[in-house]
């Protein structure tokens, strides 16, 4: 299972910090996303924290901590023509790519994208998801995040409707059976809980646990996917580059 975080600068804690404990925690992997472009990707080098002024080598913190370190960025922007040009200029650099949603316009955006992995907080600000968007989701492959942050967090009324948020979110999501994922969001290696501390919270307000597994298992199985999608024996889904043995 894997946590996707946020890392300094977007966050308060360093990518080896979230790594450490991540590991402690019993992940496999943590996904670093942030709104700061990474100088380099995990797979080929190293991340960046751009102010931090030190690198550090993904290889490394895989193995002094036994994680994988997957590097992402989170596109958060005010409309989908500002969206799909940063797709664009992102989506060849980087493994995960996720589009903070927010309103109907880049919910929709999103879910039509299929070079978009993950539609983040689609219910944040004005923002609505309904039976289109799921199908849509569905059909493109497109992940809809699960965060469960504010079950953490947030207190009274802010908690209340956020609960009420994300209960809506899964019927819809279930129904039409479209991709999800799920996370704490953390920005702090404290803000980070346990798997199973999450799934328990999750299960309290009605959340199926295996279902929450899913989602947490669902960030590894895209850096997989889009891994092997960018190494030099991939042609297309189904077709790779390589030796192959003649029939006799």
């Amino acid at each position: 299972m894997y946590e996707a975080v946020h890392a300094y600068p977007d966050g308060e804690a360093t990518v080896a910090r979230h790594a450490a404990t991540a590991a402690r925690y019993g992940y496999d992997g943590i996904v670093v996303r942030t709104r700061e472009a990474l100088t380099a990707s995990a797979d080929e080098g190293a991340t960046t924290g751009a102010t931090a002024g030190v690198a550090t080598e993904a290889a490394g913190l895989r193995d002094e901590y036994g994680v994988d370190v997957v590097d992402a960025v989170e596109i958060d922007v005010d409309d989908a023509t500002s969206a799909s040009g940063a797709v664009g200029n992102y989506r060849p650099d980087h493994t995960v790519v996720c589009l903070v949603g927010g309103d109907d316009t880049l919910n929709r955006f999103a879910v039509e994208e299929p070079r978009i992995d993950v539609l983040a907080r689609p219910m944040r600000g004005s923002g609505d998801f309904n039976h289109v968007l799921a199908k849509a989701a569905r059909d493109n492959g497109v992940h809809v995040e699960f965060d469960l942050g504010p079950l953490l967090r947030a207190t009274g009324g802010k908690r209340v409707r956020a609960l009420a948020d994300l209960r809506k979110l899964r019927e819809i999501v279930t129904y039409y059976d479209a991709p999800h994922v799920v996370s704490a969001n953390a920005a702090s290696h404290l803000a980070t809980r346990a798997p199973r501390e999450l799934v328990a919270a999750a299960e309290t307000v009605g959340f199926d646990p295996e279902w929450v597994r899913d989602g947490l298992r669902a960030w590894g199985e895209i850096a997989a996917r889009n891994r092997d999608r960018r190494s030099e024996a991939f042609i297309e889904p189904g077709v790779r580059r390589g030796r192959y043995e003649e029939e006799r």
